[in-house]
């Protein structure tokens, strides 16, 4: 009996710990998102270089690719302009591994090249986690039907 009852706690701390990790990957994971919104709003060089990895891989929703330092340009350069906030919803987050896909809506204003616009896009974000923390390796953009 008591075997038994040893074995059952072991299980349940092991699950707990596993649960826990995976809800601090989240937070980690979540914050990085919320700092590329941020870094998006407010182009800072130092700050998207941090964040994005050397072969990032950026896909709207025209079907154009940029690399690392296209999208840094188009931010940076105002080519690429969003106004004061970025909506999200319905975020899901899925971690495996070293590897965090997040999925979510994206709606905001843009002033992209001085033409005022809205996007309504579904956004696919794919991290890589790193020894400095989160990194953005893909994002992926469809309009909305």
């Amino acid at each position: 009996m008591i075997k038994k009852l040893f074995i059952f706690s072991c299980l349940l701390i092991s699950t707990t710990f596993c649960f826990a990790q995976k809800t601090n990957a989240e937070k980690e994971v979540n914050k990085a998102v919320d700092q590329l919104i941020d870094l998006m709003i407010h182009p800072d060089s130092l700050g998207l270089d941090k964040l994005l990895l050397n072969n990032l891989s950026y896909g709207h929703s025209s079907g154009k690719v940029q690399t690392k330092q296209e999208f840094m340009h188009s931010l940076l350069s105002g080519e690429s302009d969003f106004l004061d906030d970025i909506v999200l919803g319905d975020p899901k987050t899925i971690i495996q591994g070293n590897t965090a896909l997040v999925r979510h809506k994206l709606m905001a204003q843009t002033n992209d090249k001085g033409i005022r616009g809205n996007v309504n896009l579904y956004i696919l974000l794919i991290w890589s986690r790193e020894k400095a923390g989160w990194k953005l390796l893909g994002r992926q953009a469809v309009k909305v039907p």
